[in-house]
């Protein structure tokens, strides 16, 4: 299908923002400041004046420069016959609504002075409605980095789909509500995609299941000060469907286990596991689906090679959580032939490549090693062969031991399902956020109450 000609595109673009300035309220008597830049984005805000304009509302035009393109010269003067006056950008009059058409996604650098419009305050510009075109001024469309001087929007008009800035970095915070409009533009390949709830699916058990065919997974894991992380890891995998689940820990924190629910075996005679432990945990390792290795693992110098040399050693699926992050040092050992499933935050990320945590670096990390990386965050992000932003979890999730459930939902996902170790990541990283939303709507978010909520959100 041909594309349309770039003037039925700013006009189509432009009646969305006039669309969700209604939506926002403007009406009938009320007064609109349209912020215009020289661009096809300040046509866009010519077109949304001319419509306004249309329905009675009074409508001031400031642009901040002359337009320079075609289609913007035609959006203004249109604007102009229609009834929005054209003001100088220095002559401020009052307004119940902005809307800052300045820039396109293209515009690095620093905004223009907004101070005659904005106060600070989220979703706020001088007390009334911002309503931004594409994305505020002064925010980077790729990064979400703000520059000084960038509006808190209260909604913003995008068009085809989101922007990556939109959804990572000062983003969620600047942009407000974001309302994607089609338009028609052409087709063009993502830089990544969203994850929504039909992207996240939950495994079904067969009426013929049994506790080993429902996903068995072993958790290794576990030191002393850090047996609750083994001991979440498995209940959370429980309560997300997995069939059997058993912890391999030292002895002492086999003592503290107090679930009836999980199988323990303890290994070795230490306070943690060690190298020595090795084909203990590899021989038991035969008897389930898949290994979640890390949580609460501790800092044994020793730790090192024990993970390492496990990777090594089993061939079945991993996920590698926490400490077995830390222990490794270095990407080097994701390398294998299993199947791997990492899931840094942004420091152990760090600690482990010494790069940024960037959705770039992860997808870097992911090609180099073949392993699937979950780069936890608000937003998270997945990355393997194919990569997603999943954008369901907030900051309530910011509490110690979210990390070790979200961990048990993966391995009980994988297991249960099978073979795609990245879809399981996703999908536990969209219903762990789905689960922490739902128990904050109720009360504080603590891992111990998370566990329980993920058995009730998941249960579909």
């Amino acid at each position: 299908m041909a594309t349309a000609d770039p003037r039925t595109l700013l006009d189509r673009a432009g009646l969305a923002v006039a669309l969700q300035a209604v939506a926002m309220g403007a009406g009938y008597g009320s007064r609109v400041a349209v912020l215009a830049g020289p661009g096809n984005n300040g046509g866009d805000g010519y077109v949304a004046a001319r419509y306004l304009a249309g329905r009675g509302i009074a409508v001031d035009i400031y642009p901040l420069a002359e337009p320079r393109t075609d289609p913007a010269v035609w959006a203004r003067d249109l604007a102009s016959r229609e009834g929005a006056l054209v003001r100088r950008w220095s002559d401020t009059r009052p307004a119940d609504m902005v809307i800052d058409a300045l820039f396109g996604a293209g515009f690095r650098g620093e905004p223009p002075d907004l101070s005659s419009w904005t106060q600070p305050g989220p979703g706020e510009a001088a007390g009334v409605p911002w309503l931004a075109v594409d994305v505020p001024s002064g925010l980077d469309a790729t990064t979400g980095e703000a520059a000084e001087g960038t509006p808190c929007a209260r909604a913003t008009v995008t068009f085809h789909g989101y922007r990556v800035g939109h959804l990572i970095g000062s983003g969620p915070d600047r942009c407000g509500d974001v309302v994607v409009a089609d338009i028609g533009l052409p087709e063009v390949a993502p830089e990544m995609w969203v994850c929504e709830e039909a992207d996240a699916p939950l495994p079904v058990r067969s009426r013929t299941a049994h506790k080993w065919s429902a996903g068995s997974v072993l958790v290794v894991g576990g030191s002393d000060g850090l047996d609750g992380a083994a001991t979440l890891t498995a209940r959370s995998a429980l309560r997300a469907g997995a069939g059997a689940v058993m912890i391999a820990c030292p002895p002492t924190v086999e003592e503290k286990v107090r679930a009836p629910e999980i199988m323990t075996r303890a290994i070795g005679s230490g306070r943690s596991l060690s190298a020595a432990d090795l084909p203990e945990v590899v021989e038991l390792a035969q008897r389930f689906d898949l290994v979640i290795i890390g949580p609460g693992l501790g800092s044994s110098p020793d730790l090192g090679p024990f993970v390492s040399g496990f990777l090594r050693g089993w061939q079945g699926p991993v996920v590698a959580d926490a400490d077995a992050l830390n222990a490794l040092g270095d990407p080097g050992g994701l390398a294998r032939s299993g199947d791997t499933v990492i899931t840094p935050h942004a420091g152990e990320f760090r600690r482990l490549t010494g790069r940024a945590a960037t959705y770039q670096q992860a997808a870097r990390l992911a090609g180099d090693t073949g392993a699937t990386v979950l780069l936890k965050g608000a937003p998270t992000f997945v990355m393997g062969a194919d990569r997603w932003l999943v954008n369901s979890g907030g900051r309530e999730l910011a509490t110690i031991g979210t990390g070790d459930v979200l961990a048990g939902m993966i391995g009980a996902f994988w297991a249960a399902g099978g073979g795609d170790g990245a879809e399981a990541a996703r999908s536990a990283a969209y219903w762990h956020g789905r689960a922490a939303a739902e128990l904050a709507a109720r009360r504080t978010v603590t891992a111990d109450l998370l566990v329980e909520q993920v058995a009730i959100t998941t249960r579909r």
